[in-house]
């Protein structure tokens, strides 16, 4: 199961990168536990410095934007294809 983390304080983009990587997942039925992480040092500690981050089987997959939807599966499929 593909593991999803979501970094940020919570602010509107952290919600949205949630929603839009939620829909994206669920409209290709890839299934995957979701965690928001908002502490600044667990954040950090991916050596994210700008947020929202988007976090998947412990990969840096983005940081400081909002990837597309196609984008996110895309690269949900390459770690599910790599298990």
């Amino acid at each position: 199961m593909l593991q999803v983390k979501v970094l940020g304080s919570g602010c509107a983009n952290c919600k949205r990168l949630e929603a839009e990587t939620r829909a994206a997942l669920d409209a290709e039925g890839i299934p995957y536990t979701l965690e928001k992480i908002t502490e600044y040092a667990d954040i950090a500690a991916y050596g994210i410095l700008s947020t929202p981050g988007l976090v998947m089987n412990e990969a840096v997959k983005s940081a400081g934007r909002i990837p597309k939807r196609q984008q996110i599966v895309e690269w949900a499929s390459q770690l599910q294809s790599a298990e």
